[in-house]
């Protein structure tokens, strides 16, 4: 189980990312990018999107999205906002440490400019 701090701590240790947290949601980028983010859950109709602390959209490779999404279906889901787009949603208290730093580092590189991928010898 991983919370808000080692999600955090672990977005912030890679290259050139930057957080725009707010008091209620987090939120990552990486040079303006974002790679992840607090889920924001519609809950009641017509009704405004509230936060969800124990839920983490991470950004994914589109051809990765239903692997992961049917690898585990207690670890990760979707809905209807995000159907269509690059990105799983995931239960914090499902994953532990190393599995966040596989996601996070997995949606950095999803949304990190070819340049700065190079400069760190990644395959963009």
């Amino acid at each position: 189980m991983v919370d808000a701090e080692t999600v955090r701590r672990i977005a912030l240790s890679l290259p050139e990312s930057s957080d725009g947290s707010t008091g209620t949601a987090l939120r990552f980028f990486v040079r303006d990018k974002q790679f992840a983010w607090t889920y924001h859950e519609r809950a009641h109709p017509k009704r405004p999107r509230q936060p969800r602390m124990d839920v983490l959209a991470v950004r994914c490779a589109a051809d990765e999205k239903e692997g992961l999404l049917a690898s585990d279906p207690g670890k990760f889901f979707t809905d209807d906002h995000y159907r269509g787009f690059p990105a799983v949603l995931v239960y914090l208290d499902c994953v532990d440490e190393q599995e966040i730093l596989k996601l996070l580092t997995d949606a950095w590189r999803c949304q990190a400019p070819a340049g700065l991928l190079r400069k760190l010898g990644k395959k963009s």
